[in-house]
């Protein structure tokens, strides 16, 4: 099997998952690992035993590198990914794609004029319970959608600094909406604000959309719950599925229940798997760069709704 060689930029915790997966994946070889923190990254580079570097462009300097993970907090996106495909290197970056739409574009654009592959990291869409809604829905198992709504709640990570809840959780379900109607939203209408003092930006967010043809979705996303939770529940003309993305489980019940089977998988293993794929058969990501700046593009159009106390359209307000 020919691997691909591979280096992992921030080994925060995502980063660090990102550098366990392509250690034991037999289709990658981790070759270079980065961050400006040189304890943990000494630790995880011999973990790993793949040299580390604080400074990245030793990793993108390698020309033996074929592609990248980018786990940089949110707000150093954009310099490094750019950086990343101006060296010719395919790029698997974290969600949310950018810290801004103009940022986020200029990613797009700058990948496909290199030729080079730019996934975003959105990984629900790879939960085994969110495909086999997706099955579902598209085999009318509960008729034509009318409504959904998503809860993503728990305590406050603390390894979050430069982003609120909106675009840190909000967007998971958001971009996963987008995926199961493969519709875009067509108007937003959100609520935030914030308690805990050692937040910065907003803590909890409630969002209500309105997709393309008529479909409502509604979100509760904070770090205020002691515990964590993780469902979206849709409801269509003849019967309701309702996933808990960390149980990988799905109930579905229409005129009969059904009890659904879920092959458990983890669901970054497949996500990057997927952008490995894209490489070797030169296709395109399963979530593209364009996904990225359409899930990015609906939580601000929520924050620009929570800041201005109004309904947001898409198409009037961009």
């Amino acid at each position: 099997m020919n691997q691909i060689n591979v280096g992992v930029i921030g080994v925060g915790a995502m980063g660090y998952n990102h550098a366990r997966v392509y250690y034991r994946l037999e289709e990658a070889n981790l070759m270079a690992l980065s961050d400006i923190s040189p304890g943990p990254l000494n630790k995880i580079s011999k973990k790993y035993n793949a040299p580390g570097f604080t400074d990245y462009k030793d990793i993108l300097e390698n020309p033996e590198i074929e592609a990248v993970s980018v786990c940089v907090p949110t707000t150093h996106h954009y310099n490094v990914v750019m950086d990343a495909i101006e060296y010719g290197k395919h790029v698997l970056v974290e969600k949310p794609i950018a810290f801004t739409l103009e940022e986020s574009r200029e990613m797009v654009k700058a990948a496909r004029e290199k030729g080079v592959k730019l996934a975003t990291g959105h990984v629900e869409r790879f939960n085994p319970a969110i495909r086999k809604a997706k099955e579902l829905l598209e085999n009318d198992v509960i008729g034509d959608v009318v409504s959904c709504s998503a809860k993503r709640v728990g305590p406050f990570p603390p390894r979050i600094k430069d982003v609120g809840v909106t675009i840190d959780l909000a967007i998971h379900d958001l971009d996963v909406m987008y995926y199961l109607f493969n519709e875009p939203v067509a108007e937003v209408y959100a609520t935030m604000g914030s308690i805990l003092e050692k937040c910065e930006y907003e803590d909890h967010a409630e969002i209500m959309t309105k997709f393309d043809s008529g479909i409502t979705g509604i979100l509760e996303v904070n770090w205020l719950t002691p515990y964590k939770r993780r469902e979206i529940e849709i409801t269509g003309t003849s019967g309701i599925i309702t996933v808990d993305y960390i149980d990988q489980s799905i109930d579905v019940y229409g005129k009969f229940a059904q009890d659904v089977q879920i092959k458990h998988e983890e669901p970054l293993k497949e996500e990057i798997k997927s952008f490995l794929d894209a490489i070797k058969n030169d296709v395109d990501p399963k979530i593209t760069g364009e996904d990225g700046i359409y899930a990015l593009k609906t939580v601000i159009a929520a924050t620009k709704s929570s800041k201005e106390h109004r309904l947001i359209k898409l198409n009037g307000d961009f």
